[in-house]
């Protein structure tokens, strides 16, 4: 993979060690992801797979959970989607976006309930926020949680849910009608539940290597132990979106560097006009270029694990890598299929794959402009989406 710099060589053990364990395990089983996203399938027969591997959630601790490093866990969502997006997307949800939640504003009794089955791969969550109404102002979301004796009645509906089809918990986050000022607050709905439905979004033109579908939540009876009590408010679901963000500014990284190696490797191989392409100007200033723009999201993501590290990272760091990152996948990807000509367009090239993919993250976990709205909040000090 690209590494222009040399940053492989800053790594700790533990970190190389992933790195490895991570591109055996896609080598030797993951099958191929182009057929896949040919027919709209992810391979669920990996789940308890990269549980095994410690794959969900490694940078927390304890319920038998690896606590790596932020930089080893920025690595492993590289090496994922280098692979595909919807790989990454499965392990990004499952970690991020459900175990976190859970492991920072859970109860005991829900932290010893689901952690160690949700680490394991032998359960599936998924993180219900946006709503068909409400995508990038969740705060104006619509589901509400009722009090009713020892428990609440959810009803809502939330879409564009990776994993919600074979999920067995969803982390849903109401308005809770029984506190003053109706806040934001999270619930475990386990979806076999009556009145819980988990409907497949099917012909999608992006990220098709992953499972997406709704919630919907009728008359849905929980009991009051399933709320979170952690934490009340917006600062719940932000909070595990920054989680999540930071695993897909390294993740875009990954996918980027993948197109730039295929097409460094056709460049070399393809002859046309007595000698391979790779020789003539005209793609050596895209090789070059693309080895420039992802060097930079590299470094981007290394010194955003620094921060995180040392527990100096702001939600507005990770919007300018988020940010920045995609868009240089999104970009390069499509440099990378231009290269490859019309080889670039089937499935046994990734770079067309990726660029699709690309079109999804770009969108989800923060579109492109509202990460831009966040920056310029953050430099001048003035609001321009409220």
């Amino acid at each position: 993979m690209l590494d222009y710099f040399d940053m492989e060589s800053t790594l700790s053990e533990e970190e190389r060690l992933l790195v490895d364990s991570a591109r055996s395990f896609i080598d030797g089983e993951v099958p191929d992801m182009g057929d896949h996203w040919i027919d709209g399938t992810f391979p669920t027969e990996l789940v308890p797979k990269m549980g095994e591997m410690g794959f969900y959630a490694p940078n927390l601790d304890g319920y038998g959970l690896p606590d790596v490093s932020e930089r080893a866990y920025g690595l492993l969502m590289r090496e994922l989607e280098a692979c595909d997006s919807g790989l990454r997307s499965m392990a990004s949800v499952q970690g991020a976006l459900v175990m976190y939640p859970i492991h920072a504003f859970g109860s005991d009794e829900q932290k010893e309930e689901w952690l160690p089955r949700l680490g394991a791969g032998e359960a599936v969550g998924c993180f219900g926020l946006t709503e068909p109404e409400h995508g990038s102002n969740p705060s104006a979301m619509e589901t509400m949680a009722e009090p009713d004796g020892d428990k609440y009645v959810l009803n809502g509906s939330k879409t564009w849910i990776t994993n919600s089809p074979i999920a067995d918990v969803a982390v849903v986050w109401a308005k809770d009608h029984g506190e003053e000022g109706t806040p934001v607050r999270g619930f475990l709905v386990e979806t076999d539940r009556d009145g819980v439905t988990t409907n497949k979004i099917d012909e999608k033109l992006s990220l098709r290597a992953s499972i997406t579908g709704e919630i919907s939540l009728q008359n849905v009876r929980v009991p009051a132990e399933n709320r979170l009590p952690g934490v009340s408010g917006m600062k719940g679901p932000l909070s595990c979106l920054t989680q999540a963000r930071y695993g897909i500014a390294w993740g875009a990284v990954g996918a980027a560097a993948d197109c730039f190696e295929v097409a460094r490797e056709y460049a070399t191989d393809r002859e046309q006009f007595g000698k391979p392409i790779g020789g003539f100007q005209l793609q050596q200033e895209k090789l070059a270029e693309m080895a420039t723009q992802i060097t930079l999201a590299q470094l981007l993501a290394h010194r955003l694990a620094d921060l995180k590290e040392a527990g100096e990272m702001r939600p507005q760091h990770v919007s300018m890598a988020k940010r920045n990152n995609v868009r240089t996948a999104r970009d390069q990807s499509r440099i990378a299929r231009e290269m490859l000509g019309g080889n670039g367009i089937t499935a046994d090239y990734s770079p067309m794959r990726h660029m699709a993919n690309m079109e999804t993250v770009y969108t989800y976990e923060g579109t492109h402009d509202i990460h831009t709205l966040i920056l310029g909040e953050d430099l001048t000090g003035m609001q321009a989406y409220q």
